[in-house]
């Protein structure tokens, strides 16, 4: 049986010895990029391997296409091959807690073609409180070979935003905190406000008091409203960089809503061009 959208820790636990099963711990801070390896050589899930987002899970930034752009396939393809990932492979992939890291893994493996990766859900710290077992140290796991090619449907670039916020049949989801979706802040990027015609839905919104993800059916239904009769396949997701992004995508994933794609510039991307419309 393959895992797709998430995995809890009693579940995984009896798994960690299958041969076929590569954990990869995606733990980050957007404020300290040397943070998540870190916290990994203090304390890992046995078995699990790193990835660091900005360093293996993003691509060149140019100033024009975002903080965390999509890595070239290839770059990419040989990333996941050092991490142990081949042909047959289940991935578990965890960040601290919530899944907003180990959401961009999960994304990137898909858009790979390789659709056997979950997140676990309510992460590190679910796995902590459990009194589950931890490792400390450097990675030990056999490299093996990735091939994949894009899934190019899986993405809208900067060019067909505008034009799905204008089509009643479409969707821009803002997962971006309401605030920052409102541009009453904005403490990264270059100029406050949304896409206009976006629809804010906070990517926090999915999970529960504890930090998991809402039960399926509960996340279902609060999805639905989200999209406002809109078919998934007419979804856009964004956040600032395309990495939370990436968890809304598996929350819908996950309530059965498939086929939403990402906006992988995000606002990051946007707000660069200052001829580009805001909202607020």
């Amino acid at each position: 049986m393959a895992f797709t959208t998430l995995i809890d820790s009693a579940t995984l636990a009896p798994l960690l010895a299958e041969p076929a099963f590569v954990i990869v711990d995606c733990r980050a801070k957007l404020d300290d990029r040397a943070w998540g390896e870190r916290e990994y050589l203090a304390a890992h899930v046995p078995g699990a391997v790193f990835a660091s987002l900005d360093r293996d899970l993003t691509g060149q930034p140019t100033g024009t296409n975002g903080r965390h752009p999509l890595p070239a396939a290839a770059t990419l393809a040989r990333t996941l091959g050092e991490l142990g990932i081949g042909p047959g492979t289940q991935v578990v992939a965890y960040d601290q807690d919530t899944g907003a890291f180990a959401s961009r893994l999960w994304w990137l493996l898909r858009w790979m073609g390789h659709d056997a990766v979950a997140v676990l859900d309510g992460g590190f710290a679910s796995w902590v409180a459990e009194g589950r077992d931890t490792v400390s140290g450097p990675p030990s796991r056999a490299r093996r070979s990735f091939s994949g090619t894009p899934r190019s449907a899986m993405i809208a670039d900067a060019s067909e935003i505008a034009a799905l916020a204008e089509r009643k049949e479409g969707r821009l989801l803002d997962v971006r905190a309401p605030e920052r979706y409102r541009g009453a802040v904005e403490p990264i990027d270059r100029a406050a406000g949304h896409i206009p015609g976006a629809t804010n839905y906070f990517f926090k919104w999915s999970l529960d008091e504890g930090g998991a993800f809402r039960p399926r059916q509960s996340l279902r239904t609060q999805l639905d409203e989200a999209l406002g009769g809109v078919e998934p396949a007419d979804v856009v997701c964004y956040c600032g960089s395309g990495v939370t992004a990436c968890h809304t995508l598996l929350a819908l994933e996950h309530a059965g809503l498939s086929g939403a794609r990402l906006y992988p510039g995000s606002w990051s991307e946007w707000s660069s061009d200052p001829a580009r419309p805001v909202g607020k």
